[in-house]
């Protein structure tokens, strides 16, 4: 477990009677304290700008305490996009990386003056066809294929993802762009999903530093600022530790120094569009015991379900459950704690050590602040929870109301299907 929980058992009750569960708590001074660690980790480049990956936590309320702390974002889509204009996020502060893109939405973001990531090297023309010309500034997404080893399963091996260039398409695109009049150039990487080898990151860097200098060299494009995407893991389970991000920044300063220096290419921007560390550690599902089944195995059933939390029966994801109130008791039973989707992968822990859960209890699920909310489904009919933040006064507010019938049902003519024959 990253973090601890902010409230005791009694701040947590009187929330609830405010807030009932399910729903998920996000902390802003714990989410504003690890910016500014990951901010000043990163300030020994020439410049650093970190690109929050929407996708993590799209709710406008975290991206704008985010913006208040000089991130940009990082969106795969219109209503990415869209979340960051409202949030004050604007321009080049917002990149976009999107693969098999609709022409509507690179038009949306070029219009806005954001950073355009492109994904292949036949989307030069596509975007000439659809936007008219190329941006002034544009990035490339490189796929080193099995130049890169050591990625985890949740990314996969690089030569089978679907995402970027080869190394030699890469060199054709920017001298195809440089020759289209383009002035401004990135180069970005996305290899790793949830990794905490820290090691894994300078490596990275150093390859796509070494790319960076053989392109200036093969097609005389200066790359202004290199992505090294994101990536970074957080600790879920108990025993594993957080990375360090000084000894990242240290080592890919070091490579910096060696490989970008002598070629010319200082000063070089580095970015990254980081997400799960950012805010993973700081939100968590809130859920109520309100089942108990003794068959083969021991039950405790919630009144949330994989429709609010996917990432345990999609990944088979570990997330550290604490019972409000029962944090020093004794870890003398054996549960899987299941919600109520009709799926057997329903389950947020499986054959896990926990105190004695009686009806009626609190049950938190920790590390749920990056892709937890965001993921959720409507399967089953299942209604997604609500969303609150703990201000850094300690009141609290709703940011996202949880769902209604009503709010299921909005897409669908249910006056018409009266009259259908």
């Amino acid at each position: 477990m990253s973090s601890n929980f902010p409230l005791n058992k009694s701040q947590l009750d009187n929330l609830i009677k405010d807030f009932p569960t399910p729903f998920y708590l996000y902390d802003e001074k714990a989410i504003r304290e690890n910016m500014r660690k990951f901010t000043k980790a990163f300030s020994i480049f020439p410049k650093f700008v970190e690109h929050y990956a929407v996708k993590a936590c799209p709710n406008p309320y975290i991206l704008k305490i985010l913006a208040e702390e000089g991130c940009g974002t990082d969106c795969s889509s219109l209503p990415e996009l869209m979340l960051s204009e409202i949030s004050d996020i604007k321009g080049d502060l917002v990149l976009f990386t999107s693969n098999e893109t609709p022409a509507a939405e690179y038009k949306y973001a070029y219009e806005r003056g954001n950073l355009i990531n492109l994904d292949d090297i036949t989307h030069i023309d596509y975007l000439k066809k659809h936007l008219g010309k190329l941006p002034e500034k544009i990035c490339f997404r490189y796929n080193p294929g099995k130049d890169k080893q050591g990625c985890n399963s949740i990314i996969g091996k690089p030569e089978e993802a679907k995402y970027g260039l080869t190394r030699e398409q890469i060199i054709q695109a920017y001298k195809i762009c440089k020759d289209e009049g383009v002035k401004h150039f990135g180069l970005h990487t996305m290899v790793a999903s949830n990794e905490l080898n820290p090691d894994f990151f300078v490596d990275t860097a150093k390859l796509v530093f070494e790319l960076a200098v053989e392109i200036k060299e093969k097609s005389g494009v200066r790359i202004e600022f290199v992505d090294l995407g994101g990536g970074l893991g957080i600790p879920y389970k108990p025993d594993q530790v957080a990375v360090d991000y000084d000894y990242v920044a240290k080592g890919i300063r070091a490579e910096y120094d060696r490989v970008l220096v002598p070629a010319g290419l200082d000063p070089m921007e580095i970015h990254w569009e980081c997400g799960r560390p950012i805010t993973g550690p700081y939100g968590w599902l809130i859920t109520t015991a309100i089942h108990e089944k003794h068959t083969y195995k021991e039950y405790i059933g919630t009144d949330s379900c994989m429709a609010d939390l996917m990432r345990p029966g999609m990944y088979g994801a570990y997330h550290e459950v604490t019972v409000s109130g029962k944090e020093n008791a004794a870890k003398d039973h054996t549960y899987d704690v299941v919600g109520s989707l009709c799926e057997n992968c329903d389950k947020f822990a499986v054959d896990r050590k926990l105190p004695k859960i009686d009806i009626g209890d609190h049950i938190i699920i920790h590390d749920a602040g990056a892709h937890g909310r965001a993921m959720g489904f409507n399967y089953n009919g299942k209604l997604r929870c609500g969303e609150i933040l703990m201000r850094e006064d300690g009141s609290f507010k709703e940011i996202r109301r949880r769902e209604t019938i009503d709010d299921l049902f909005a897409t669908l003519d249910l006056d018409g299907v009266k009259n259908f024959k």
